[in-house]
Formats: C-alpha cells, structure tokens, sequence
C-alpha cells in the first residue's frame, strides 16, 4: 500500500503538509481505502437488501452533481456492460429543470450518489423522486445526512475526506457502484477481481506520485485536454475537472476521437493533452495519440498496457499492467489524474486543500448555507 506519511513531498520540494496535504494523503491512502470499503461491502447487509428488493429493475438511472455526475457515468457503463440492463447518468439539475426528458421511459431505479449526503440538488431530486412514488438507492460518505432519509436504502462508505475536493471519495463511491453491478449481474468472478484490484494497484501505482510530480516540474502548460471513451469518458471528466479545481487551470474534456473535429486547433507544446486509452478503442486512440504528437501537442498517457506506438508518441507513459478485466481497473486509472491537479496546484503555490470559490458541499439558499462551492 502508499505510505502517505513518507510521500510528503511537493513540486518545489517543501513538506506539502501545509499546502495540498490533506489531498495528497487522501490520494496516496487509496488503495487501503479501497480495500476497506470492498471488504465492507462483500458481508454489507445493506447490499444485501439492495440486490433482493431491485435485482429486477428494467433501467438504472445515476444521479450526481459534479464529481459524482462524474461517477454516475462511469457506473451506469459498468452497469450496462455487466449485467445488459439500460443504464444512464444524469446530473441532478436535469431532474430538478427538464424531468419531462429524464423520465420520458419506463420504471428506472435512481441511484444517488453525494459524498456529504447534503448537497442541495440531489436532496431536491430525491424528493421529485419521492413525490413520484420511484424507490431509490443513495450512495454517500457520511451518516445520518438528510439524503439517508429521503432514499429508500442508502450505503455509506468509509471514504470522506478533510479536503474540499474530491478523491477516494468518488474512488470509493464507483467501486462500491461496480461490486453492485457485479452482484446484480451474478457475476462472481468480476466481484472477486474488483477485490483483488486494491492491492494489485497499490503496487502498479507505487511510481506515480513521483513520475507526475517531476512531469509537472519539467513542464508548463497553457491548456488541458482530457479524453477517453466508453467507460473512459466518465473519468476524462474527472480528471478537467481536478485540474480545474486544484490548480486552477483551463481543462476541457472530449470522447478522445471527437477532439479531430475542431477541438484540435488548440494543440500546441503547451496543449497537455491526457489520453486514458482503452482495450476497445487502442488502434483509433493511438492513431490520435500521434497524431496530436505530429501537431506538437505534449502528451501524458496512462494505458493498462502500452506498446511501441505508446511509447514513441508519450511524452510521458504511466502503464499499469493490472491483469484484471477492463471495467475493475476504473478506480486506479483516477490517480494520475488526482496528482496532476495537484501537483500543478501546488506549482502555481495554491493549496488544493481549499481551492478558491469552493467548498466541500454545495447547499443553496433556502437549504441552510448561502455559500456557493463544489457541487458534491
């Protein structure tokens, strides 16, 4: 596992406890977290009560605002691909101005997911919910919060965190979505590798938090892109989004092969262009990949495996050769992305800890707090 007490370090080479502390130990404790959570849910009466009162559910339908619309995406992928139900992601806000369009189908089963379990938006949606008879699972961090009340089961992991924004968290909250996906669809074996990921990655990953922190000294950068597809495009996402938050950058996020279609022009040395390359997708993304190299972009690529094309067309390459199924390594392809916003936050000297404008929950007027912050 990280040792998070010996990897205090920061882009200029002073203890990063006083700035970005909390998010790097938080980052680097993933694995352990992780094992943690999966060992809860694999003996979790409430996962119990999950599979026997919704195993026939037609459509699942994830709901989140932010980091966990985020994991909403990637869930109801890993949703479709392992049991072949329907399966969709919708940010809260949809539910709240356009619920002619979310609810146009048949039954669904929502699933809402907030760390805090008070962010106003999804309390606002669960009561929609409520309003139209629809049972529903909550997925959180916290217990005993508002959300726990308005859904009809509710699971808590033990994954929240000191700092604002949001890392074994949204981690923890897509792997306990995708050990249900696995029960749901009966499937042992994808249960059992998701069990096996945390320790596996723990070793895969043991170089990254050094590899990125020297990256982000050897480099500026005017833009970001993150792109990846399918089950990717959920954690593409996720990774402008930590860029955002934690270093106050300028990050977009593309399906990897519509950035062709206009997105392009941007590419320059000072273009970070973040590919998260597939198994499906590898030829097409790689035939990007150089091309984007061609246009002098700068490159960062993290593959589970990646060949000679990788490599030439990488400036850097993270490969983490995890010989698990595709779908349970979601949660370890996060953690490059984490360190990247924060190393780059705290090159820029911000502590991504407390990220301006933002705060661990948003909670709107009339719900307790007039203070905006990152919808959670």
């Amino acid at each position: 596992m990280f040792d998070a007490t010996e990897l205090k370090i920061s882009c200029d080479g002073r203890d990063s406890t006083e700035r970005g502390g909390h998010s790097l130990a938080e980052i680097l404790s993933q694995p352990q977290c992780w094992a943690t959570c999966l060992a809860e849910l694999r003996h979790s009466e409430t996962v119990t009560a999950v599979l026997a009162r919704f195993s026939y559910a037609a459509e699942w339908l994830f709901i989140g605002c932010g980091s966990s619309y985020y994991v909403a995406l990637a869930a109801a992928a890993t949703m479709k691909s392992l049991t072949g139900r329907p399966a969709r992601a919708v940010p809260a806000s949809e539910i709240l101005l356009y619920p002619e369009l979310v609810f146009s189908g048949g039954p669904c089963i929502p699933v809402l997911i907030s760390r805090s379990g008070q962010t106003s938006e999804v309390l606002k949606a669960a009561e929609v919910l409520k309003k139209r008879n629809l049972a529903s699972v909550a997925v959180s961090c916290v217990n005993g919060q508002l959300l726990e009340n308005l859904a009809t089961i509710t699971i808590t992991l033990p994954a929240d965190e000191q700092s604002t924004v949001m890392t074994r968290s949204f981690t923890s909250m897509l792997l306990a979505l995708q050990f249900l996906a696995s029960c749901l669809a009966g499937n042992e074996a994808y249960a059992d590798a998701l069990i096996a990921m945390p320790e596996l990655a723990a070793n895969a990953l043991k170089a990254v938090p050094e590899r990125i922190r020297d990256f982000v000294a050897r480099y500026t950068f005017a833009d970001y892109v993150c792109l990846g597809h399918g089950p990717f495009y959920g954690l593409a996402c996720e990774y402008a989004l930590k860029i955002t938050e934690m270093s106050v950058s300028y990050a977009q996020v593309f399906h990897s092969l519509e950035f062709r279609h206009g997105p392009k022009s941007i590419v320059r040395p000072e273009t970070l262009v973040v590919f998260l390359l597939s198994e499906q997708g590898y030829e097409a993304e790689c035939d990007l990949l150089e091309e984007v190299k061609s246009l002098g972009g700068t490159t960062l690529v993290v593959a589970n495996q990646a060949n000679a094309r990788v490599h030439a067309a990488g400036d850097m390459v993270l490969e983490l050769g995890l010989k698990l199924p595709e779908i349970t390594r979601l949660a370890a392809y996060l953690v490059p992305g984490q360190l990247l916003g924060l190393h780059t936050g705290l090159k820029k000297g911000l502590n991504p800890d407390s990220p301006r404008h933002l705060s661990r929950a948003v909670i709107l007027d009339g719900d307790g707090s007039k203070n905006p912050g990152q919808i959670v």
